[in-house]
């Protein structure tokens, strides 16, 4: 199971620096989600995943008496998930202003630090 969730992270990661490098904001927003996820799936496959030994300790023992899945991974995994939703919705709300703002959804037409005129900075004081 291990093997195919790797691939599986691999391909997120692949699709998500494909969407962070367009220049449009609806495409980078998918790109942080599906990265978001797969950061999330990378570290699930890191914590060992075995459904049938579930990770308890057992009475008069000090570790457990097999390979058993780690809880620590999943643990952070419930805390990523609600960071990475929380920037998400900042993310989401950022970019909604500045295309009401701007009118543009294209990164290339949203130059207001530099604008189109072809006028000169001042050359002295």
């Amino acid at each position: 199971m291990e093997p195919i969730l790797s691939v599986l992270t691999g391909i997120f990661l692949a699709i998500a620096v494909y969407l962070l490098l367009s220049k449009f904001i609806v495409r980078m927003l998918l790109g942080v989600a599906i990265l978001g996820n797969a950061v999330n799936l990378l570290i699930f496959t890191s914590g060992r995943i075995m459904r049938e030994v579930p990770p308890v300790i057992g009475a008069g023992l000090d570790v457990p008496a097999g390979p058993t899945a780690n809880p620590l991974p999943q643990a952070l995994i419930l805390t990523a998930i609600v960071i990475s939703f929380s920037f998400f919705a900042f993310l989401l709300v950022l970019s909604w202003r500045a295309y009401v703002d701007l009118k543009f959804d294209s990164t290339d037409a949203m130059r207001v630090a530099e604008p189109d005129d072809d006028t000169l900075p001042p050359l002295g004081y």
